[in-house]
């Protein structure tokens, strides 16, 4: 079913400028399921998220889609010298479908790619998001004797996104990876809840429910959020009590 969603398209490496096929998702016939409470997206048969990085088989530069370029000549002169001069060429083509563990490989190799060319904070931080999505889909496909590593890769991954935007909303401009100012503040408060911020994510909230310009759905999701952390507050007190 996975490989009726794929289609080959043609890119050009932004660095060593040869063209090579990355597997691409058909997003028209995607079909929507319920995301995960940090809006991590769901859909039927496939999982689009695994597709999302461009990996050039000819020299190693690797990133997710959205920032694969264009790139300046000192971040092409450092993943040259940094990424390229230490790559051997991938030969044959790439698999039909990528399994999670392929999908991983390159996340964490787009990831080094983005460290070493200096990207900004936020695409950094995006990317440990990614990641950690991608080990949360993994270990959802291994039994539970079996799933700890990819668990706990997940919630390093995640903490780092979380720092990393941060520092993002501190030193860039909107849209940030896309993401407007509210997208932003529930994603934010949703991985604060998860790590037991609740300051944060009170305040991320309040920024959402204050806003003239929420729609009554981001605002309904804000509202659902403010109950969850209501009544965590409220258990973490009655063990302070007890």
């Amino acid at each position: 079913m996975e490989k009726e969603y794929l289609f080959s398209k043609k890119i050009k490496c932004a660095v060593c400028q040869e063209l090579f096929e990355a597997k691409t998702v058909r997003t028209a016939r995607l079909r929507r399921k319920q995301p995960d409470f940090d809006l991590r997206p769901r859909f039927q048969d496939i999982d689009p998220i695994k597709y999302d990085v461009y990996s050039c088989p000819h020299c190693g530069y690797t990133a997710l889609s959205r920032y694969f370029d264009p790139l300046t000549k000192g971040q092409i002169s450092l993943v040259l010298e940094n990424i390229c001069m230490h790559f051997t060429p991938t030969e044959g083509p790439e698999p039909d479908i990528y399994d999670y563990e392929f999908a991983i490989a390159r996340y964490e190799q787009s990831l080094k790619c983005s460290e070493t060319k200096k990207a900004s904070v936020s695409e950094i931080a995006y990317t440990h998001l990614k990641l950690s999505w991608m080990y949360r889909a993994y270990g959802e496909t291994l039994p539970e004797h079996a799933a700890g590593e990819a668990k706990q890769k997940e919630e390093a991954y995640y903490k780092k996104a979380y720092d990393g935007f941060q520092k993002a909303l501190s030193t860039e401009d909107f849209p940030i990876c896309g993401m407007d100012s509210l997208t932003m503040d529930y994603l934010l408060a949703c991985i604060a809840c998860h790590f037991k911020e609740y300051s944060f994510a009170s305040r991320a909230v309040s920024n959402i429910l204050g806003s003239q310009t929420a729609d009554r759905r981001m605002k309904d999701k804000a509202l659902d959020l403010k109950d969850v952390i209501v009544t965590a507050i409220k258990k973490e007190a009655e063990k302070k009590n007890a």
